[in-house]
């Protein structure tokens, strides 16, 4: 199996990741990973750290001449800004953060010391091993794929666009990573007025997996269901406050005659279904069908007018801290839902078809696929 720990602060020396199970023989290019870092800084609406942050990943260990060795990989992102020791005290917490809830826990009369943590800075050591659980998953055709479905009140139409090759296209050249150009103008003017306004904005992501093969993950423990799982890996990025599987809350106001995904079979094509409704899950299981999550995403807790707060040494009303951040960070945490769902994939991968290197989990990979089709 594979696991990951990060370590870092926002402001600290720099942020680490330790990826463990890597199987060897995998090639690993930095400037791949750097690609994933740079697309998680992008879009409309983010503020200063991105000037000023440049991430590039350093790879300590666990890669010789370019492959991995099967030990240990750790990654390291060095951080231009680092004041942390520097930094003032804060006493006044910011509504919808882990401020007061954190320090509350940690016995911490300094705020600072939680927020460090807290902040979504800590996703760019997370994006990074999802770097390189993508590069294990392309050996083997797997895709995935997000794009901004809703920002505030503005939904974007579902693009007719066969594959995520032509998705992909239209999402990354976009300042929003939406599909839907007319409602992508629509929702900068809403970024515009709302940053204008002091406020911040949240917004939906769509997220979606192809070449995913049917039997990854299993319905026998709770554990091991990986619709499970990896809404719970989405759920751990910071202001994400609900995520959908398939047709999600759909789901509760349509009979099961409207939902479920009939089954057909066909010389040419096997076991298939015609919809895709369950999100590529059943029973805990992927059914070799793409793989959608819906995302929802909060608007930031840092406000440039700040909410009422109490500071927590004088017990004193105040208005909460301002901390430098992003009016909208809708299309970041789409690169890193990518990340998270990668590594979860991965993970997934390695359990059900095992081995120590590439080529080993390769051999297993085709003899499970022919093992399917003779079925």
């Amino acid at each position: 199996m594979l696991r990951y720990l990060t370590s870092g602060e926002s402001h600290g020396r720099c942020l680490v990741a330790i990826l463990e199970g890597m199987p060897a023989g995998l090639a690993l290019d930095p400037e791949r990973i750097n690609q994933e870092l740079r697309r998680r800084q992008q879009g409309y609406g983010r503020g200063g750290r991105m000037l000023l942050e440049q991430d590039r990943v350093e790879i300590l260990s666990g890669v010789r001449r370019g492959k991995t060795m099967g030990s240990p990989i750790a990654l390291q992102i060095t951080n231009k800004d680092f004041s942390i020791d520097k930094l003032p005290v804060v006493t006044r917490p910011r509504p919808g953060h882990a401020d007061l809830t954190g320090a509350l826990k940690y016995d911490q009369e300094d705020v600072r010391t939680i927020l460090e943590r807290a902040s979504a800075r800590e996703t760019v050591a997370r994006v990074a091993v999802g770097a390189v659980c993508r590069l294990f998953l392309e050996a083997f055709d797997v895709d995935l794929l997000s794009h901004v479905v809703r920002l505030g009140g503005i939904d974007a139409k579902a693009p007719a666009i066969d594959g995520l090759a032509g998705l992909r296209k239209r999402v990354e050249g976009s300042p929003l990573r939406c599909a839907d150009a007319l409602a992508e103008k629509k929702m900068i003017k809403l970024i515009d007025a709302v940053k204008a306004a002091g406020d911040t904005v949240g917004g939906t992501i769509e997220l979606l997996a192809t070449g995913v093969p049917v039997g990854l993950g299993s319905h026998v423990h709770y554990d091991r269901k990986l619709d499970a799982r990896i809404a719970g890996a989405l759920m751990s990025i910071q202001a994400i406050k609900a995520v959908e599987v398939g047709d999600g809350v759909r789901v509760s106001m349509v009979r099961g005659s409207e939902l479920h995904d009939e089954i057909y079979y066909s010389a040419a094509k096997g076991f298939h279904r015609r919809t895709e409704r369950a999100g590529g899950f059943e029973g805990g299981m992927t059914t070799g069908g793409p793989l959608l999550f819906r995302l929802h995403m909060k608007p930031l807790s840092t406000l440039r007018r700040p909410l009422k707060s109490v500071d927590i040494k004088t017990k004193q009303p105040f208005v909460a801290t301002v901390e430098r951040s992003d009016v909208s960070a809708v299309p970041a945490a789409g690169v890193i839902a990518e990340a998270v769902v990668a590594f979860e994939l991965a993970n997934a991968w390695v359990e059900k078809f095992g081995g120590d290197s590439l080529g080993e989990v390769a051999r297993n990979w085709r003899g499970y696929v022919q093992q399917v089709k003779r079925f």
